[in-house]
């Protein structure tokens, strides 16, 4: 049995945050074997890896190709930009800056197939650059089968282009979706292409995107089977919109629960349009919510409303959606950014120090992994750590000096990062990471985009009509 002593100034966790008496962390078996009190002031600060309860693993930043910006509707179709690229250079350049940026377990919510066919081959492959990274993920298989451009049809926008950009636009929104059975199978295939370690999730891609077939099947599938759901939810203000017109008894959220999709075994990223009622309605299901600040930041979607999920008895999780503030994937960062819009203005204290480490830490490993353990530095937890060199995040070593958790929540960012740690394994440390050489990985990756990008011309030179369109079709007097 192997086993690792670290040293480290304190330990923070959701139970003791803030805490700097000294620690000396056992580790055998992937797990934290002791946590014993430290004769030394090691300038090493330990604390639980980060999760990231939402995301889609991808390859390269939005803004690198005009995306940046744009509200999330037309944001969607710009990021057809990208060409087709091999998955396991997207999924290993994406995981390894999740590693460098603290997060050790990441939600894949898969959503860019080359084709339906080659999902379970982009999964296993997805699966393979996990283990090289070594994040611990889950992968949820996105599903969708209507409102491919707009919520609701698509031919007022079409018509809306002139003539090239119509039928640019058109041939990529008229391919049929794959019926609601063969859907549903793809995900029992996926499952067994991921091996080892990883679970497939049902990803329905929002109630905007599926029919109400679809939402039910997924229902009815993940209650027999006990397999998560993963979907997003009223994420913008158009979104809001087109929910609050659907004729569904008690809206739609009700109509969720009452079809069984709402339950413990859901994760509902975003939520940003969600009422008090719904909220209650979401808490009461015991189903988590992933919170995406810097993404909906991004892409004009709006401020969550994380104060009242807390008030409503939500469990609510940290997700990075692939857009971190700088888009580096810097959950550290994406951590505090949360903490500052949501804490509480002057004396009020709406979201406090130890609800937003447990938002990054422990409340998003269930929705992701399936399982309650970890996000705790404690004996017997998964040894999934991130140490932090003090030294560096208190570089003024002023002698009247603040809580090391007030300093992380303070200026905190991936580059205070000394090592990764999951399942007792190194694998980032010095800003590198052990498993693969993602500079070299990441610079194959740009390779190929770049030569395949070439042949999106076409559609660059048809978004600009697009944008238009859909800006009259969203302020119009029918929008939605």
């Amino acid at each position: 049995m192997t086993r690792t002593s670290i040293p480290c100034l304190g330990a923070l966790c959701a139970e003791g945050f803030g805490s700097r008496d000294p620690v000396t962390l056992t580790l055998a078996d992937g797990r934290i074997a002791s946590v014993a009190p430290g004769t030394a002031a090691d300038p090493t600060l330990a604390m639980p890896v980060l999760v990231n309860a939402h995301d889609h693993a991808r390859p390269v930043r939005a803004s690198s190709f005009g995306a940046a910006g744009k509200p999330l509707e037309l944001w969607l179709s710009t990021l057809a930009l990208l060409p087709p690229i091999d998955p396991y250079l997207a999924a290993a350049a994406s995981l390894g800056r999740s590693a460098l940026g603290g997060a050790g377990v990441v939600m894949v919510h898969h959503t860019r197939f080359r084709s339906f066919a080659a999902v379970p081959d982009e999964a296993a492959a997805t699966a393979r650059a996990a283990r090289d990274v070594g994040v611990r993920i889950g992968f949820a298989v996105a599903l969708r089968d209507r409102n491919p451009l707009v919520y609701g049809p698509s031919e007022a926008v079409l018509n809306a282009l002139p003539g090239d950009a119509r039928a640019e636009i058109a041939a990529r929104v008229s391919a049929p979706a794959p019926d609601v059975p063969a859907q549903i199978r793809l995900v029992d295939e996926v499952d067994a292409a991921l091996g080892e370690g990883v679970r497939a999730q049902y990803g329905p891609t929002g109630p905007q995107w599926c029919s109400d077939e679809l939402l039910v099947a997924v229902a009815e599938a993940s209650g027999l089977t006990g397999r998560r759901v993963h979907m997003h939810l009223l994420e913008t203000r158009y979104q809001r919109e087109w929910a609050d017109r659907q004729d569904k008894p008690g809206g739609l959220v009700r109509w969720l629960a009452d079809i069984g999709l709402l339950s413990p075994r859901l994760t509902l990223a975003h939520c940003t349009y969600a009422r008090p009622d719904e909220l209650e309605l979401i808490a009461q299901s015991g189903a988590t919510i992933a919170v995406n600040t810097s993404s909906n930041l991004q892409i004009r979607s709006g401020i969550a409303p994380l104060a009242a999920m807390r008030r409503a008895g939500c469990r609510v999780a940290l997700g990075l959606d692939g857009l971190g503030l700088d888009e580096d994937d810097d959950a550290l960062r994406e951590m505090r950014l949360a903490h500052l819009l949501h804490r509480g203005w002057g004396f009020s204290h709406e979201f406090g120090d130890a609800d937003i480490l447990a938002m990054a830490t422990r409340n998003g490993r269930p929705a992701v992994l399936g399982e309650e353990e970890g996000g705790r530095i404690a004996s017997g937890e998964p040894a999934d750590l991130l140490l932090l060199d003090m030294d560096r995040l208190d570089e003024d070593r002023l002698p009247i000096t603040p809580e090391p958790g007030g300093l992380l929540l303070a200026r905190g960012t991936r580059h205070h990062i000394a090592e990764v740690i999951v399942g007792g394994r190194s694998i980032a440390k010095g800003g590198r990471l052990a498993g693969i050489d993602h500079e070299a990985l990441t610079r194959e990756l740009l390779a190929e985009v770049r030569h395949g990008m070439v042949a999106s011309g076409r559609l660059a030179a048809a978004l600009p009509h697009l944008e238009a369109a859909m800006r009259d079709h969203f302020h119009g007097p029918a929008c939605c």
